[in-house]
């Protein structure tokens, strides 16, 4: 699963923004096969007096850290086209609205990964199939 935790300065995003920023992002990863309900998106909203850089606060800010846990890149080119990818994601809610922007991917180990106490099943098997079955759409 990709966990997105969007610290952002308060009140930059409306309701509308967020749920379209979220959909963007699922759609990175629905794209190349992963099931939409492994993408959770997390909102952060941090008043300057709460948000600094520099040892000095901003309001103008987004830092974004994303855990890739569900799947891994392990090619070279691979990864620096999925950080492009989320970057070009990140520019109509960050540079085109006059914001300072950061984000950084981190990958979690698979066995370090559970959902509702039950492993997850392989990559691409059978078994995630029926999950993804089982669990898509969203019931929200």
């Amino acid at each position: 699963m990709p966990l997105w935790n969007i610290h952002h300065p308060a009140g930059v995003y409306s309701e509308q923004d967020k749920q379209d920023f979220a959909a963007d992002i699922t759609r990175i990863y629905s794209r190349v096969g992963l099931p939409e309900f492994y993408v959770v998106v997390l909102f952060h909203e941090i008043t300057p007096s709460n948000f600094y850089v520099g040892g000095k606060p901003t309001g103008d800010t987004v830092r974004i850290d994303v855990a890739h846990i569900a799947r891994h890149l392990d090619d070279d080119q691979q990864r620096i086209r999925m950080a492009e990818r989320l970057n070009a994601i990140l520019l109509p809610y960050t540079r085109d609205r006059g914001l300072h922007w950061e984000f950084h991917v981190d990958e979690t180990p698979r066995d370090l990964w559970m959902i509702e106490g039950l492993w997850p099943p392989g990559t691409g098997t059978d078994a995630e199939k029926a999950w993804v079955a089982a669990n898509s759409p969203l019931p929200y």
